[in-house]
């Protein structure tokens, strides 16, 4: 815990809503998280980095930090939004090549509480690997939600934005997230 309040890292992989992730930034802030947000290397070209770090005060990361940097706190909770193909089967299989797996390589083991918002296309969500990392993250505990990528069943991210509207937050994936991380 930080010293204003419980912290939540908000990993972003490299897909499209990621653009969106403004939106589940301020959501949590609401409702009284301290968020960091973390991107896979990939990722840093999908989001807002200026925006990002303007609304949580806080830097975005992407890399280990070297050794004369402090160490940064450890989070309470983990969302993983939005979740590749990639992320979620290295993930999975305790991969740790990038900072962002490293800290999710790490967190079931420390007993911090992930939820993943995968955002697969349809060809790759129905492929055996993904279905068998996902299997295999449930058994550890990880929370991970429906598929929202194109071709799903509940395809999109309906009410996702910039978090400057209220949307519809009992079908935001956004809100579903957090509320699911809220009840760890």
């Amino acid at each position: 815990m930080t010293e204003s309040g419980r912290l939540l890292y908000v990993i972003v992989c490299a897909a499209g809503a990621a653009r969106d992730v403004g939106r589940l930034v301020a959501l949590a802030l609401d409702d009284g998280w301290v968020v960091q947000v973390v991107t896979t290397p990939s990722a840093l070209e999908f989001v807002d980095v200026p925006a990002l770090e303007w609304r949580t005060g806080r830097p975005v990361r992407s890399r280990y930090r070297r050794p004369d940097e402090p160490k940064p706190p450890r989070a309470d909770a983990i969302i993983v939004a939005p979740a590749t193909y990639n992320t979620v089967n290295k993930f999975a299989q305790g991969v740790a090549d990038t900072y962002a797996l490293g800290l999710l390589a790490e967190a079931p083991g420390l007993g911090i509480p992930v939820v993943v918002l995968p955002f697969v296309n349809e060809a790759l969500a129905t492929r055996v690997p993904f279905r068998r990392s996902v299997e295999s993250l449930r058994a550890e505990g990880v929370h991970v939600l429906p598929n929202h990528g194109p071709g799903s069943p509940e395809p999109g991210l309906a009410g996702a934005g910039d978090g400057d509207g209220d949307g519809n937050r009992e079908n935001d994936p956004w809100a579903l997230a957090l509320k699911e991380i809220s009840r760890k």
